[in-house]
């Protein structure tokens, strides 16, 4: 079994700065990708940032400059989610997924997982 667990959200002014974390732990597992996405209410879920094993990272255009994805050096299943000069339209519930492999009999299982989500919200 794995679990996700995000922490971080709240209630900020425009610009101001949260930081997301997001820890993966259960069975044992190897790291293809760390992603955090985003989902505002009417509106599809989008990607917000990708952090690959390799340490590329992706970030979607009405973000960059203003988030970084980065992952804990001592901690290696923990990435963060670095919000700066946030405005109002980043207001939306932010979830943390795993890409990961397993080694099982014969080879490797690839799946993705999923975090609760965590609330953050924009607002004088």
């Amino acid at each position: 079994q794995v679990q996700l667990v995000e922490s971080g959200g709240g209630l900020v002014q425009p610009g101001g700065s949260l930081r997301l974390s997001c820890t993966a732990s259960g069975s044992s597992f190897s790291i293809n990708a760390m992603d955090w996405y985003r989902q505002a209410p009417g509106k599809q879920r989008e990607l917000v940032a990708v952090l690959t094993s390799g340490g590329s990272t992706v970030y979607a255009d009405s973000v960059k400059g203003r988030f970084t994805i980065s992952r804990d050096n001592a901690k290696k299943n923990t990435v963060y989610l670095q919000m700066n000069s946030l405005k109002p339209e980043d207001t939306a519930v932010y979830y943390c997924n795993a890409d990961l492999s397993f080694a099982v009999y014969g080879g490797a299982a690839r799946r993705m997982y999923w975090g609760q989500g965590t609330q953050v919200t924009v607002s004088s």
